[in-house]
């Protein structure tokens, strides 16, 4: 089935991206606004093939989601392994810096993550193949195409990843809230692979059991906890810090 892309920063992430797009389509009457201008120029710059159609046409193919006029057909993702990850790594010289994310269900969650991970200059981004929530058209535009621009790997066994990313001395660090260090004053500096756990449960039992640390974020009121997608943008953020010898 062709997979596409909505959403006028998606669309046009993805057309500077190593993606392949293999169509283009434009709503009817749609106003020309500096994004539609650029995408339809780079469109034509890659001969893709574009076509003005209905709105409605639109609105059927992204099931009336908030795709501002514009459509991408793209070719079936391509996943990444953690060989590419860590190889990514080594050509920036520097530690790798992973992301491991553990049965996260919503896909506005994963997006945020990912879009986060984008930012913070993470190498890459380990999913599970299998009960967790999926890269689609709504985790692109989420993450305003950053899913584009990051290397996404997909695993069967996280546990088991976890075991292999150690035994090739990256630090494992979980975040959780029963955790006896705060984020702050864990060592986030060197090779590093940061789990976030899934929106309800947390870290799961085997996940958590292999990690070589658990860290919490202080909570000062009410509330004992945040959203998967805060908690693990404010962990990235402090490694980045970290990384950058304390520089803001």
């Amino acid at each position: 089935m062709p997979e596409y892309i909505w959403g006028r920063n998606p669309v046009s992430e993805t057309l500077l991206s190593s993606r392949r797009v293999t169509r283009l389509l434009i709503a009817e009457g749609v106003r020309e606004s500096p994004a539609i201008s650029a995408m339809l120029k780079e469109a034509q710059s890659q001969n893709i093939h574009v076509e003005m159609v209905p709105r409605s046409r639109l609105d059927q193919i992204s099931h009336n989601a908030v795709h501002q006029g514009c459509i991408a057909q793209v070719e079936e993702r391509k996943y990444a392994s953690i060989e590419d990850i860590l190889a990514l790594a080594e050509q920036k010289q520097e530690a790798p810096f992973l992301l491991l994310l553990d049965a996260i269900q919503d896909v506005n969650n994963l997006g945020s993550l990912i879009r986060t991970a984008e930012a913070a200059g993470v190498h890459g981004v380990i999913i599970p193949e299998h009960r967790a929530a999926e890269v689609n058209a709504t985790v692109v535009k989420t993450s305003v195409g950053a899913t584009e621009h990051i290397l996404i790997a997909q695993e069967t066994n996280l546990t088991r990843t976890i075991d292999d990313l150690k035994q090739r001395n990256i630090w494992v660090v979980g975040l959780a809230g029963e955790g006896n260090t705060f984020y702050t004053q864990a060592d986030l500096t060197g090779p590093l692979a940061l789990v976030v756990g899934n929106e309800g449960k947390g870290l799961g039992r085997l996940v958590r059991e292999h990690c070589d640390l658990l860290v919490k974020l202080p909570m000062h009121g009410r509330i004992n906890s945040l959203n998967a997608a805060v908690a693990g943008s404010i962990s990235l953020y402090e490694a980045l810090r970290q990384r950058n010898g304390g520089k803001r």
